[in-house]
């Protein structure tokens, strides 16, 4: 899964701090293949609603503290993934890491370009299920409003961003090479959405995970080589416009045959009663 800190066996995307399964969070060294992969650079202008997470308590300061992504779907409201929030990989729940900050209009993580804002509120998905990765988001209230410019629109149930095949776009700050070789400036792979039926082969179950369709959608290639990687968990997955995914897990990153693996937003708003182009700011439902 890919881990804020691991994401090699299976890897959620985080970071730093975790290393066996891996959601895509950032940095612990992870095998040669995993790396976003196959990316390109790109400027925060392009896509302003991806912003960074950040403790330099927790991650230290060479990446300025960054350790997941995260996504503006209204001017106080941030999506990312619920891996990305436990003690695990934060040492306390999010509203008592101090030093947390969400780091927007920020290309290069060491420039003082944008604004590091503070949290007013963290919530989790109380049905995230961390054996299978289903429910795999979390809510974040920021202590100051982005613009409007700043936010994304989400894709809703039905809409044809989700159907196989089209062109969609992950961005982050993770890992490039797989060998822990993380970003200092936001990066975008071009990959397309996947069917359910060669998802559902490729995770039927296990320790990595298991696929389902109702909670997730995939991404990638047939023959790998692009794909999101540790660092950028909780981050953006983009088709047409709109907001289809949150990088949440997967076997290694860029395999053939293993695709990654996103929270499908479809579901996100329908957990949250979510109905609308974006997020009612400071509102979110119960699981």
């Amino acid at each position: 899964m890919r881990h804020p800190i691991a994401r090699a066996l299976a890897r959620p995307l985080i970071l730093a701090a975790v290393a066996a399964a891996i959601p895509l969070a950032s940095p612990a060294p992870v095998a040669a293949d995993s790396v976003v992969v196959g990316g390109f650079p790109v400027d925060v202008s392009t896509a302003p609603w991806t912003v960074a997470l950040s403790s330099r308590d927790q991650f230290g300061g060479m990446r300025a503290g960054q350790f997941c992504g995260g996504v503006a779907v209204g001017p106080t409201t941030v999506l990312t993934a619920a891996h990305c929030m436990g003690e695990d990989v934060l040492g306390a729940p999010p509203e008592q890491v101090s030093d947390f900050r969400v780091i927007t209009g920020r290309t290069d993580l060491l420039s003082d370009e944008g604004k590091e804002i503070a949290l007013r509120e963290a919530w989790v998905n109380p049905g995230y299920d961390p054996q299978s990765n289903a429910g795999d988001f979390a809510v974040l209230t920021l202590a100051e409003p982005l613009p409007q410019s700043a936010v994304i629109a989400m894709a809703a149930d039905g809409d044809a961003a989700y159907a196989p095949g089209t062109s969609a776009t992950v961005y982050g700050w993770g890992d490039v090479t797989g060998g822990g070789d993380y970003a200092r400036s936001l990066r975008a792979s071009r990959v397309h959405v996947l069917a359910d039926a060669g998802c559902e082969e490729a995770y039927p179950g296990g320790a990595e995970g298991t696929y389902r369709a109702d909670t997730m959608l995939c991404a990638g290639e047939d023959g790998g080589g692009r794909d999101a990687c540790q660092g950028d968990s909780g981050g953006p997955l983009v088709a047409g416009g709109k907001l289809i995914g949150l990088v949440s897990w997967g076997s290694g990153c860029g395999r053939a045959g293993r695709p990654g693996v996103y929270a499908r937003v479809s579901d996100v708003m329908r957990t949250l009663n979510w109905g609308g182009r974006n997020a009612s700011d400071g509102r979110h439902g119960t699981a």
